[in-house]
């Protein structure tokens, strides 16, 4: 039941309410005035407020503004004579749900309330779901608050409601799979499977029963029937993990399952349907493996309805600092530690390093870092800087065609630039100034390169 907190100086017309909200399922309690009004919605909890405009000690006006003062979210509904509609108008403007004007036909009355009362829980509901939303990623160790952590997040949070392929880019240690796993449970398949197939580690021999499964004696260890993974996956969502390890024949069976929406097991005769949403993943663009001629471009546009790229840590150093700390709490909690902070040499040490290995690299670093220091305060901390592959985006640079020193020039500074933003808020002005550069000089910069 809910509870309604009555305020008003007439007696008669407290009692009437009180009735009327008794019979139709509520909780009433009155208040003759608004200092007493206060005390009592201090010391209980009330669902909504009936409060009348114009009473001694207090008027409505200033009864609202100490109730949203306690809680903002309070539904606050006026009571008014018709002549005095203006002001009620006024203190629905300063935070009130709605007015009746007396005399108020009951019916109506409890149809205002009942609406009020509608709009706090659906508001409430909101909250909820927006907090787990916002703990999930931060349970998977999806951390930032950057612009380019930002739009990856808006890119998820628009394209998960949706069935649409997902093609998921990025350097390997970004957190391709989290992404993934974020989309699904962020869909309205989060309650089937999610089934994650990593396709650089499986055999080219076998790919085709782990991804499709075989009939008993389709071939000659086969001594039983096997589902493949995308039946496993029926109903949810299937992750193909570094697709451009697919062998050519495995793409065109892949491409098929993809067009038909039906598979069949090696060595079956049936084919069986699928109601599958399929993301992909590589840490190459695979737009130049199609030019490249490594993989196919028909499978290219099926699996690319809709991509996200995502950008490597040296790209968003601004988020350095708040994924120090969430893989601080983790280690602590994992080794029985109690590190709280880091020393300014640490970090400056930890916002120089170029982090080729992304996120997974700092997360291994920091971790390594707190079972290593004896008290609360990281003081060393040791950072590898002997092994600097290059990404292989760069790789994949050097391999094109069109490839040359002008185009890992050009990626140089466009990670630059974004760095410089990054740190700077955003502001072009200061971003030139962290980077020495003409503000002139800047923005033809931006426009050559695409940065929006």
């Amino acid at each position: 039941m809910e509870k309604i907190l009555i305020i008003d100086d007439n007696e008669s017309l407290r009692y009437t309410l009180e009735s009327v909200l008794e019979e139709n399922g509520f909780l009433p309690t009155s208040a003759e005035d608004g200092v007493k009004a206060l005390e009592e919605f201090k010391s209980k909890s009330y669902d909504l407020v009936i409060c009348d405009m114009k009473m001694p000690k207090m008027d409505g006006m200033q009864i609202l503004a100490e109730v949203k003062k306690i809680d903002p979210e309070m539904p606050f509904i006026i009571l008014t004579a018709f002549g005095d509609i203006k002001n009620a108008v006024e203190a629905m403007k300063q935070g009130a749900s709605d007015y009746l004007t007396k005399p108020f036909d009951n019916d109506g009355m409890i149809l205002t309330l009942r609406k009020a009362l509608e709009i706090r829980y659906l508001n409430k509901e909101l909250a909820i779901l927006r907090k787990r939303t916002d703990d999930s990623y931060k349970g998977e160790g999806i951390i930032g608050s950057s612009p380019q952590m930002k739009e990856v997040f808006d890119q998820v949070k628009i394209v998960a409601p949706t069935n649409l392929t997902v093609l998921i880019q990025g350097e390997s240690g970004t957190g391709k799979e989290v992404i993934a796993n974020m989309i699904h449970r962020a869909s309205e398949r989060a309650a089937k499977p999610f089934i994650a197939v990593d396709c650089g580690a499986i055999p080219e021999s076998l790919i085709e029963s782990e991804l499709f499964g075989h009939e008993k004696g389709a071939f000659t260890d086969a001594k039983s029937q096997r589902e493949g993974k995308f039946e496993q996956a029926n109903g949810g969502t299937i992750f193909l993990d570094e697709i451009t390890n697919l062998s050519d024949p495995n793409q065109i069976k892949l491409l098929r399952a993809i067009q038909e929406r039906k598979i069949t097991r090696i060595g079956g005769k049936k084919a069986l349907n699928l109601d599958v949403r399929i993301l992909t993943a590589t840490n190459v663009k695979l737009a130049e493996a199609v030019n490249n001629n490594k993989f196919r471009a028909d499978l290219y546009y099926r699996l690319n309805e809709f991509h996200i790229d995502l950008p490597p840590l040296r790209a968003r150093t601004g988020d350095l600092t708040q994924l120090v700390d969430h893989f601080i709490k983790d280690a602590n909690e994992e080794l029985n530690k109690s590190v709280n902070s880091v020393s300014d040499d640490v970090m400056k040490k930890i916002k120089a390093h170029h982090w080729p290995g992304n996120v997974r690299e700092l997360r291994n670093t920091i971790r390594r870092a707190v079972l290593l220091t004896p008290g609360n305060i990281m003081e060393k901390i040791s950072i590898t800087d002997d092994v600097a592959p290059k990404t292989v985006y760069e790789n994949q640079a050097e391999e094109s065609d069109n490839s040359s020193f002008e185009t890992l020039t050009k990626k140089a500074e466009k990670d630059a630039i974004l760095s410089a933003l990054d740190e700077s808020g955003g502001n072009k002005s200061k971003a030139a100034k962290l980077l020495n550069m003409n503000e002139r000089t800047f923005y033809r910069k931006l426009k050559s390169l695409g940065i929006n």
